[in-house]
């Protein structure tokens, strides 16, 4: 009887891209323009689960000087399609990117500003 080696495939990996909206608050080296009194980023980030996202992408943005205050999650592209959420090429070549590299993507920057 010969034995038969099993192949060694690369194992199916679980990391998923979700679709994270955080809004920040001014913090001493933030790098936001004068004047702004917050942001809101948006963010690509991988993880198993939406859970392991926020937590990855908010320690990350800590260690980037900046203060998280709130993290909406709008989940991952086959749920945004699924409520018909139109997502271009350029987006979607960032979800990629994020997952390929297991990374938070920071795609957009909105600062706000006082309207006094």
């Amino acid at each position: 009887m010969s034995e038969t080696k099993k192949s060694k495939s690369k194992p199916v990996s679980r990391q998923q891209v979700f679709t994270l909206l955080v809004q920040i608050a001014r913090k001493a080296g933030d790098g936001l323009p004068d004047g702004a009194t917050g942001a809101a980023l948006m963010c690509f980030a991988s993880g198993v689960d939406e859970a392991e996202a926020v937590r990855e992408t908010v320690a990350l943005l800590k260690q980037a000087d900046t203060a998280p205050l709130d993290v909406t999650g709008y989940g991952t592209l086959d749920e945004r399609l699924a409520e018909g959420h139109e997502i271009d090429g350029e987006e979607r070549a960032l979800m990629q990117r994020a997952l390929d590299e297991n990374a938070v993507i920071v795609a957009q920057v909105t600062p706000f500003f006082d309207k006094d």
